[in-house]
């Protein structure tokens, strides 16, 4: 059982692919406190609404180089041009409303991180500066929102986001492992736990 591919996992990594299986084994549920990373995140699953997460994970590096390295400063300053040669870059998904969503934001997140001295002490404050630590035994027991991701979507849409419907807003935190959705036999919902 130490074969990494004999691991027991959640339900909803399958198919063999490597970047699902390494998202799952190294960035999924792991508490997240830096700020780059909650932006890289936000325009992510923006980008992802109505696709899979493994159509947004193929197109990752090309978002990174596409985003700025996901420098949420240098997004906010992006101009109409800039944003017309986005549309025309295959490697991301070309989107207008998922695109120009993803400027938007990055200036919503310039604000919220000089208001609250970081995005990052802003968005943890909705589950009380600690991952909230589930105890599913099956993928048909996980949620797709949360009463704190209600009260986040609504608050990050008062403040002008956009794509931040509750239910992509409990996948970010699931992500950013502001919640440990792991079942509990996936041998990654303990190493989670533990690094709350």
């Amino acid at each position: 059982m130490n074969d990494k591919n004999e691991r027991k996992r959640c339900g909803w990594v399958s198919g063999g692919n490597d970047l699902y299986l390494a998202y799952h084994d190294e960035e999924w549920g792991v508490p997240v406190r830096d700020d780059r990373t909650q932006f890289e995140f936000l325009i992510l699953e923006g980008a992802q609404a109505g696709l899979s997460w493994a159509t947004v994970l193929n197109k990752r590096a090309a978002y990174r180089k596409a985003f700025a390295q996901f420098d949420p400063e240098k997004v906010a300053r992006f101009s109409d041009r800039k944003i017309a040669r986005l549309l025309d870059d295959p490697g991301i998904i070309r989107n207008r409303l998922k695109v120009n969503a993803a400027v938007s934001n990055a200036r919503a997140f310039l604000d919220v991180r000089q208001e609250f001295d970081g995005f990052c002490n802003y968005i943890w404050s909705f589950v009380g500066n600690s991952p909230i630590q589930n105890r599913w035994k099956r993928m048909d027991q996980v949620p797709a929102t949360s009463k704190e991701s209600d009260a986040l979507a609504r608050d990050l849409r008062q403040r002008g986001f956009k794509f931040v419907g509750s239910t992509i807003v409990y996948a970010h935190m699931q992500a950013t492992g502001m919640v440990n959705d792991h079942v509990t036999d996936c041998f990654r919902h303990s190493e989670c736990r533990d690094l709350a």
